[in-house]
């Protein structure tokens, strides 16, 4: 596997993080915390704003964030002249993460091409036990 970046747009964390301001997932308090050179990385508190009636993650929150760093993600390896737009996202939830706690997820690329593009975020529990995994599939489109 390449070690070479995957980018072709930069950015850095703080200004992802600003345009997120008036967003669904700035106001869920996601938080972009790294970008690597074939990921992106993210934490969010866990708290009222993200739970079910039983006090755990709603697993649609955790779409919410896959959706995110993929379309993020996607957007930044896309040249200038080029958008992407979310054809599909699936999920699947293997562990509850409890209010109070902060998860952390990453992205990763499974596919980059022209016109489509396939990115998995792992959700990860505090003690890094894995609770979602997600895979976003972006068409690229010229703008």
């Amino acid at each position: 596997m390449s070690t070479a970046p995957i980018w072709k747009k930069t950015a850095t964390p703080e200004e992802l993080n600003a345009r997120s301001g008036d967003t669904a997932h700035g106001h869920l308090g996601l938080r972009f915390t790294e970008i690597g050179p074939d990921y992106l990385r993210a934490t969010m508190p866990v708290d009222h704003r993200h739970v079910q009636p039983w006090r755990v993650l709603h697993g649609g929150i955790s779409t919410v964030i896959s959706e995110t760093l993929g379309s993020t993600a996607s957007f930044l390896a896309v040249p200038e002249g080029f958008r992407v737009v979310g054809i599909e996202i699936n999920a699947n939830h293997f562990a509850a993460v409890p209010e109070g706690e902060t998860v952390t997820a990453e992205c990763r690329p499974f596919h980059t091409g022209r016109t489509t593009q396939v990115w998995q975020t792992e959700i990860r529990r505090a003690n890094g036990r894995l609770a979602c995994v997600s895979r976003l599939t972006c068409a690229v489109l010229p703008e």
